[in-house]
């Protein structure tokens, strides 16, 4: 009788471990999803400040926020050390090295997605070609 309940036991931790795993990785993909919302929303918040400051000059000049600071410094670490900031890279490389600092994928993988777990080497790989 003994064994029965022992199984019936594991039986019982096993179907809630399964619950639990089911229910990490829920919370882990809203988690994402908030991230990637948050990202979205402070690059529009950015984009609305240039807006409001090109629609009245006047208005006193706030300092820069760390985040474009911080994202110059990135970018300029990015740049190679033959290119100039003027040279004709393209547009488009800019903008999709933004996007990668910023934390998003550019690779044909995962293009969009959040970048949570570091440097990609499938967008590394396509940042410098």
């Amino acid at each position: 009788m003994e064994k029965k309940n022992i199984f019936a036991q594991f039986h019982d931790l096993e179907a809630n471990m399964g619950d639990l795993h089911q229910e990490i990785g829920t919370l882990k993909q809203v988690v994402k999803e908030l991230l990637e919302e948050n990202q979205r929303l402070m690059m529009e918040n950015q984009q609305l400040r240039k807006v409001l400051q090109l629609e009245n000059p006047l208005q006193e000049q706030h300092s820069e926020t760390d985040a474009k600071s911080e994202y110059d410094s990135k970018e300029a670490e990015a740049m190679p050390n033959d290119a100039e900031p003027g040279s004709t890279v393209g547009e488009g490389y800019d903008n999709l090295a933004r996007l990668y600092h910023e934390g998003f994928h550019i690779c044909n993988v995962y293009y969009g997605h959040l970048r949570t777990e570091g440097d990609c080497l499938f967008c590394l790989s396509f940042l410098n070609k």
